[in-house]
């Protein structure tokens, strides 16, 4: 997979080369970069924002070098193309899972007061949110989005079961997980896991997660 971030600020994503998806980034299964916007403007000021028309407080990122650095980027029209947006539909694990699918996704990261609405338009972007809430910019956002959908592509987890295991993979938050040893200060891990059981074991956690989403998400839908 291949994941193309437009920023102004291309150093903020430093996280995403470490770790996990460092790791998968180096053994050849996800390329991340990021291109800077900037290079693009075509002002002689290097500027890439202007005031709104209509007025309104702070600044709009204008279209010319978000088009431009576009078609540089993605010249063919390859990429699925995401701009980071309050106003987009709402990330979730079956959407985070729809996008692993993609080979190629270009994520827009919008800053100030957003961008000029005909950059969008012409270029096509669908818009994604992480949500209800409002960033300074794009790149925090993006940089979810981009972990997220990481962690349903094969390879990506040492563990291909740990994605269909964690919160929301089956419309429930995840179960305690506990490790050595067996008791700290007192607290003693539950019997059943140190059983070796293992219907026990998944019957315990199948209601650990049952109970923990009823009581902390009631919202999520649940069938199971």
């Amino acid at each position: 997979m291949k994941i193309d971030i437009l920023t102004l600020f291309p150093e903020m994503f430093a996280p995403l080369h470490q770790s996990i998806t460092g790791r998968a980034e180096t053994a050849g299964i996800v390329e991340i970069k990021e291109t800077d916007i900037r290079a693009y403007t075509k002002d002689k000021h290097g500027k890439c924002d202007d005031l709104p028309y209509g007025g309104g407080a702070g600044m709009v990122m204008t279209a010319q070098p978000i088009t431009d650095c576009v078609r540089a980027v993605d010249p063919h029209g390859t990429a699925r193309r995401i701009y980071m947006s309050p106003r987009g539909r709402k990330l979730t694990a079956e959407i985070a899972r729809e996008l692993s699918r993609e080979n190629h996704i270009m994520f827009l990261c919008g800053h100030y007061e957003g961008v000029d609405e005909r950059a969008l338009e012409i270029c096509s972007f669908e818009e994604l949110s992480i949500g209800d809430y409002v960033l300074t910019g794009g790149e925090l956002a993006a940089m979810v989005a981009a972990d997220a959908l990481l962690r349903f592509v094969p390879g990506v987890l040492g563990s291909e079961d740990s994605a269909v295991e964690e919160s929301f993979s089956e419309g429930l938050l995840e179960y305690p997980q506990y490790t050595r040893p067996s008791v700290f200060e007192g607290r003693k891990v539950p019997e059943v896991l140190l059983s070796g059981h293992h219907e026990n074991i998944n019957k315990w956690r199948k209601r650990m997660s049952e109970d923990i989403t009823r009581e902390r998400r009631p919202d999520l839908k649940n069938d199971n």
